[in-house]
């Protein structure tokens, strides 16, 4: 019988440590902080014509031509 309480003492003391413990706690809030920031980003970026896609693109080509005339000698 002495073997059954003192299991069940460390039992509960690991138990209570566990319900302590908020390791896992942070790595979850990242992990819905990542979801989000996926979304928006879907949300921007996403799929079918959008005028920022757009803007960023010829934004960009801008700049390539800008480094290739000003490179060519």
């Amino acid at each position: 019988m002495f073997m059954f309480d003192k299991a069940t003492t460390k039992f509960i003391s690991l138990l209570e440590a566990f319900k302590q413990d908020q390791r896992g706690v942070t790595a979850i809030e990242y992990a819905v902080i990542a979801v989000a920031v996926a979304a928006v980003v879907i949300a921007v970026f996403g799929v079918g014509d959008n005028p920022l896609q757009g803007a960023l693109e010829n934004a960009i080509s801008d700049v390539s031509t800008q480094i290739d005339t000003q490179s060519t000698p």
